[in-house]
């Protein structure tokens, strides 16, 4: 697909395998309003046979040399900011909300991350995300864009080990597998790692629960440590607080625990840990959510009947425009989109790939007017106030 200036409305791809689902198509759509150099916003309706929905769109031209695009957080993995707060205290020229999060616990998102190149957490396992289901949707799908400024759906999967170092090497002990980084929930019988960047949130929560089940019991036997400069500095439970710069904390439960008991205050040990992109190009941003387009055609099995506010990031075949989309619900004038009806709007906008983000009250779009001191909120949330959010994607201009 050739692209212009701004997108062109496309007919949803043919799917021979799948039947013409009428819903939704676009009556219409504002003419593209520059919010800065390579930004534009548009407002579009849709009608369904629930009745209308209202939606915004900002388009971001990843090819123009004054945009940047990062990850939009609130300075620790387990906290919670406004997206707009958020995006005025960077100084953002537009912000989404981004992924599903562990509300009312350790508020931690379920996904993948990395801001500014560098890895903040890895992904839940699949039973511990609390986002509606994708079929074949695995929790290390992220939303990226590299160094390059080119922009893709990809897969995160966390790889690491701990080692012991020293005179006694790894012939007396094999490594032990990293499983969890910077996670609201550490795997059955694994080993996680918390940095200083997961914030003050109780890191003994992260052991309670299964693959599952988050409401299940904590891990009988669990246990953490403290590295520092290369070496075991102290064994203890688990717990909460700032964890400081330079120090790396490793937790264990179930068999994890019994692993790490295997080591001792003193032992020298090496912690290394990546997020291993599926592309293999490394992502300068990415942000975790659920793949509902691939190559311009929805996943299959989608629900359509559940309706709510909708938050999604897409990207054109080239790689070099970016799309966020916010769709209103639960409004007298919007009665939201069923995640089939959300995946085809984004392919009637021309995207080949994307992402469903967190939607319902998290839903936000926020973007600065040209002239303005601050962003404004665009879409219409559905909660009495804007909700706090863990992540989420802010684009600005330099």
């Amino acid at each position: 697909m050739t692209v212009g200036a701004a997108l062109t409305l496309m007919a949803p791809a043919a799917h021979a395998a799948a039947p013409e689902i009428p819903e939704p198509i676009i009556e219409s759509i504002g003419a593209a309003a520059e919010v800065a150099p390579g930004i534009t916003h548009r407002e579009l309706t849709t009608s369904t046979a629930a009745g209308q929905v209202m939606a915004d769109v900002v388009e971001v031209d990843l090819a123009d040399p004054a945009v940047r695009v990062d990850l939009l957080w609130p300075g620790s993995v387990a906290a919670r900011g406004p997206v707009k707060g958020m995006a005025d205290r960077i100084g953002a020229v537009a912000a989404i909300n981004g992924d599903f999060f562990d509300i009312g616990r350790t508020n931690a998102p379920a996904g993948p991350a990395v801001l500014a190149g560098r890895p903040l957490k890895g992904a839940v396992p699949q039973g511990r995300r609390a986002a509606p289901a994708v079929p074949g949707a695995e929790t290390d799908y992220v939303f990226a864009v590299d160094s390059t400024g080119v922009a893709r759906v990809d897969r995160l999967p966390l790889r690491g080990e701990v080692r012991r170092t020293g005179i006694v090497a790894a012939s007396t002990q094999p490594p032990l597998p990293i499983v969890a980084l910077n996670q609201h929930a550490v795997p059955q019988n694994g080993i996680g790692v918390f940095t200083a960047d997961w914030g003050e949130a109780d890191r003994a929560r992260t052991l309670c629960g299964s693959d599952v089940d988050r409401d299940a019991q904590c891990a009988i036997d669990q246990i953490e440590l403290a590295v520092r400069d290369g070496r075991v500095a102290e064994i203890r439970p688990p717990g909460g607080g700032v964890i400081p710069p330079g120090e790396t904390v490793v937790v264990g439960r179930d068999m994890g625990a019994v692993f790490l008991r295997s080591l001792a205050v003193g032992d020298e040990v090496s912690v290394d840990y990546r997020l291993e992109p599926a592309s293999g190009v490394a992502p300068f941003m990415a942000v975790g959510g659920s793949p509902i387009l691939r190559d311009t055609r929805p996943t299959e099995g989608l629900n359509d009947s559940a309706r709510a506010p909708r938050s999604g990031v897409g990207v054109t075949p080239d790689g070099h425009r970016m799309v966020l989309v916010t769709v209103d619900g639960r409004q007298s004038d919007s009665v939201g989109a069923t995640l089939l009806q959300f995946a085809r709007l984004l392919g009637e906008l021309g995207l080949d790939d994307a992402l469903n983000l967190d939607g319902g009250g998290s839903s936000t779009l926020a973007f600065r007017p040209p002239g303005a001191p601050s962003t404004t909120i665009v879409n219409d949330p559905s909660d009495p106030s804007p909700r706090l959010v863990p992540n989420g994607i802010a684009v600005w201009t330099v």
